[in-house]
């Protein structure tokens, strides 16, 4: 978390302050902005690996007083207006791109404004996938299964148990009952109440009408800015029948127990 405050440059409105971020994902925060922030992402990786980076940002829900802008070699591009209350859109550019420049927009009362908003630097793959244009809710292929295995954020077989729809949002959130835990990066199925059942909760987009039914699948996916997005998703003995099948012929990428 970076935190800045406008009230210290009171009597130099114009000022800019660059900030220098090291992690790959965290959060801005900059109160009653006066001036402008350049944002300087400097992840402690080789430059050379840079050109393979994706940015994304997402402004907290109240945020307020400037706007967000992508700036390279003194052009400005808005990407996010003062204001713009698009419930939990997020914004991704091309780490080559261009750097993030905010500028506070004028206030009769700086007091009452803080901008802010979180950033994830991921892989161009990674960001594909969660952000595939063409046919996001077409199901995936067997090899596509097989690789999620191996490389997505978490790997659960369990059932539907719920789904909510947020229009506001363009969003469904899938309530997950877990049989099996085989892999999570962060603590999104827990145990929860005295049956000591793990639960769980994944997004996915409206478009994709997911709706509750019986069975188990293999749900898969990525995290993305805390919350688990929805990646390949078979019927669990659809997964089971191409595991085997790509293990007889030594062709399935790692080692899992699909059982």
């Amino acid at each position: 978390l970076s935190s800045s405050s406008g009230l210290t440059h009171e009597s130099h409105k114009k000022d800019v302050e660059q900030v220098y971020l090291r992690c790959s994902e965290g959060s801005i925060e900059w109160m009653y902005p006066t001036g402008a922030l350049i944002v300087n992402l400097r992840p402690n990786i080789s430059p050379a690996s840079y050109k393979h980076l994706t940015v994304c940002i997402k402004p907290f829900k109240d945020s307020a007083g400037a706007n967000i802008y992508l700036e390279k070699t003194g052009e400005l591009k808005l990407l996010v207006r003062d204001g713009d209350r698009s419930p939990s859109r997020v914004y991704c550019f091309g780490y080559d791109q261009g750097g993030l420049f905010v500028e506070a927009t004028p206030q009769q009362d700086i007091s009452r404004k803080i901008t802010g908003f979180q950033y994830e630097l991921m892989s161009k793959g990674i960001a594909a996938d969660l952000h595939t244009a063409s046919a996001p809710c077409r199901p995936c292929s067997d090899t596509e299964v097989l690789l999620a295995v191996c490389t997505s954020d978490f790997v659960i077989r369990g059932s539907i148990q719920n789904v909510t729809n947020e229009a506001e949002e363009q969003e469904s959130i899938i309530h997950v009952g877990v049989n099996k835990l085989y892999r999570q990066k962060s603590k999104v199925f827990q145990l929860t109440g005295e049956s000591g059942n793990w639960r769980g909760q994944i997004k996915t987009l409206l478009e994709c009408g997911v709706k509750p039914g019986d069975g188990d699948f293999l749900f898969t996916g990525r995290m993305h800015f805390g919350e688990a997005r929805l990646g390949c998703a078979p019927r669990f003995k659809d997964f089971q029948r191409m595991y085997k099948e790509a293990k007889d012929k030594g062709l399935n990428p790692c080692e899992i127990g699909p059982d």
